[in-house]
């Protein structure tokens, strides 16, 4: 069995975007419960999908997308990815803002489950696999990545277990 340490960067970015899923799927099963003791946890996963797609984002733009760029001869799938991640930031940002776990913000949460899946499909299916045959060493890359990710982690104030669990 792979573990995260041995992971390239195509398999550790499709770790997060699995890890993300799942948070997606249990606000979803909250929302569909209903009622007000599901609130807080509630906001407390939208916040939780709202960093962790923050620091992906990030990653992906810092270094994965650029060493992309000079690899593939392909900009305009780089451009789509991050205008995807553009769109991802206004719902992000719409979501933070949001004092309560209402119906408003189930709604945003939704719209970004589905910006998300999009983005992920596109990636998993025209990105990665043009990473795979490209001049570009992912082993060393998903090092960088892995090791930008736990700085950012670290920088935001989350819990150590969340860093732990990429090692």
């Amino acid at each position: 069995m792979t573990t995260l340490v041995d992971k390239d960067a195509c398999e550790l970015l499709d770790a997060d975007h699995i890890a993300v899923k799942h948070l997606f799927v249990e606000y979803a099963r909250l929302a569909f419960a209903g009622g007000d003791s599901a609130a807080a946890q509630k906001l407390a996963l939208a916040q939780s999908i709202c960093g962790e797609l923050t620091v992906h984002a990030q990653i992906e733009e810092e270094i994965f997308y650029p060493a992309l760029r000079e690899a593939i001869d392909e900009p305009q799938l780089l451009d789509e990815a991050e205008a995807e991640h553009q769109q991802a930031k206004e719902l992000i940002a719409q979501i933070q803002q949001m004092p309560a776990a209402d119906a408003a913000m189930d709604e945003l949460v939704a719209q970004l489950n589905r910006a998300i899946e999009h983005h992920v499909k596109e990636e998993r299916c025209e990105l990665f696999p043009k990473a795979r045959i490209a001049e570009v060493d992912l082993d060393a890359l998903g090092a960088q990545l892995k090791e930008r990710q736990q700085e950012l982690v670290a920088a935001a104030g989350k819990p150590p277990g969340r860093a732990a669990k990429r090692k």
